[in-house]
């Protein structure tokens, strides 16, 4: 039960004084994504890249297919912004006052001293913060700035980047590739078990900017580790735009547990993507929770390729008034005798809409393929939306698939239930919903579980009446 819990939204929604040594022109052009690539001193394959995605991204329409994007400027939109500070500082010391102080409302150095074995904070398109405990590099595990895992990692960084996310995609990944900035690169050697999970934070600040940060993680086989991503924004009148790309490698024997609260504000336009191959025997874990923006567009996928490979997706998607959560999940079969699972929970409430858009494949000759999908949706005051867009493609007779939907509202029994043992009908609805979203908070690490009920208990309030 949360309802003892208070929230002070100020943390994420306000904005503090916007301080850049440099501030990208609106709008993306060749000058622009010259200029980025020569900031950062990249390989001349990676300028090729970014160029050659550009042009793609130029002759690509806008999807219509899902949300609207049509308070969405893209030639408002600020595409690199480089924060006052010094990157990779492995000191919170070092860290600007202001920005730092950002951060410790968020919580992150403190999350980072109680749990966790490395921490990434990224403020605009630059990572200023970075470190990992000296037992983990001791393993030998990596875990960098992006830009940084660029240099001194080239040879990883080439072999995977833009192998698991092609570049041309999607019109988004087309952007993503011509402007990206920033991120996380994680490696994993074989056999090395990371017990504390890594974690990376990511800020926008600036009024219509826009965050495209890369996250490539490669575990090796037998390896384990446990990554958290967290993401938040300011509130303004304007638009802004995420989109980051995340490309996960799940080598033979290996499991990856991802986990995601990605709490951008009202005003942000959330098109991001997420995709992981799994190789024999992997396993991938998808833990995410998407509220605060207002419109998202976000399908993490597997691509369980490997014998016996497995997918677990486990999803939360919340929407108030004005928002519209297009989110789910895609599970696509190749080796033999592969599962997945996908469970999606919504909440709709007082005119939001959600929509879940999920895809299961199973190619001809992936015998014994497995797949479950529940979509739970719950409905909460008038005007509320829920929508279930599945796609089924199955080509092999062995396989067994199964799909489950359902949408409801509270009832009146439940509430009657709740209010005969003394509790109003706004704390009654409260632990209702705490209950319907339990299965994935349960399986967040415990600060992030405890901010995704707070977030969604403070988008209830006003509920009644």
């Amino acid at each position: 039960m949360t309802d003892d819990i208070a929230i002070d939204r100020t943390k994420y929604d306000q904005a503090s004084e916007e301080r850049l040594t440099y501030k990208a022109s609106p709008g993306i052009t060749e000058e622009l994504v010259r200029r980025i690539s020569q900031r950062k001193d990249e390989p001349a394959w990676m300028l090729d890249l970014r160029l050659k995605s550009l042009k793609r991204y130029q002759e690509k329409p806008l999807p219509t297919w899902g949300p609207s994007l049509k308070g969405l400027e893209l030639d408002k939109i600020h595409y690199y912004l480089q924060p006052d500070a010094k990157k990779n500082s492995t000191r919170w010391e070092d860290v600007p006052e202001d920005i730092k102080q950002t951060f410790e409302q968020l919580g992150i150095p403190e999350a980072e001293r109680r749990a966790l074995a490395g921490t990434g904070a990224q403020y605009e398109s630059e990572m200023i913060y970075h470190k990992l405990k000296e037992e983990l590099k001791k393993q030998g595990v990596i875990f960098l700035d992006m830009d940084v895992a660029l240099k001194e990692q080239e040879a990883l960084v080439k072999e995977h980047f833009n192998k698991c996310v092609p570049y041309n995609d999607h019109k988004f990944a087309m952007l993503h590739y011509a402007t990206w900035s920033g991120g996380t690169f994680i490696h994993v050697p074989k056999g090395v078990k990371a017990e504390q999970p890594l974690q990376a934070y990511f800020r926008m600040n600036a009024e219509r900017g826009g965050q495209f940060e890369h996250t490539l993680i490669i575990i090796e086989e037998g390896a384990e580790a446990s990554y958290i991503e967290g993401c938040s924004a300011p509130r303004y009148d304007t638009s802004s735009l995420h989109a980051g790309c995340v490309e996960l490698f799940v080598k033979k024997g290996a499991q990856l547990r991802y986990s995601s609260v990605e709490n951008w504000s009202g005003n942000t336009y959330n098109l991001n993507t997420k995709r992981a191959i799994v190789d024999e025997d992997g396993i991938i874990e998808w833990v995410s929770g998407n509220l605060g923006s207002g419109t998202t567009m976000l399908y993490p996928t597997s691509i369980l390729k490997g014998n016996r490979s497995k997918a677990e997706h486990l999803s939360i998607s919340f929407a108030a008034e004005g928002q519209h959560q297009d989110t789910g999940a895609k599970a696509y079969h190749l080796g033999k005798n592969t599962s997945s699972t996908i469970t999606a929970k919504s909440i709709s409430k007082t005119g939001g809409t959600v929509t879940y858009r999920g895809v299961v494949k199973v190619n001809k000759g992936s015998t014994n393929a497995r797949s479950n999908v529940e979509c739970d949706s719950l409905m909460i005051g008038n005007n509320s939306v829920s929508n279930t867009i599945p796609l089924i493609d199955v080509k092999d007779k062995t396989a067994k698939v199964g799909h489950e939907a359902r949408v409801g509202r509270i009832g009146e029994e439940q509430l009657f239930y709740l209010q005969s043992r003394g509790l109003d009908e706004e704390a009654a609805i409260k632990m209702i919903v705490s209950g319907f979203i339990e299965p994935i908070t349960k399986e967040l690490p415990l600060e992030y579980a405890m901010e995704l009920n707070k977030l969604i208990e403070l988008e209830m309030e006003g509920t009644i009446g």
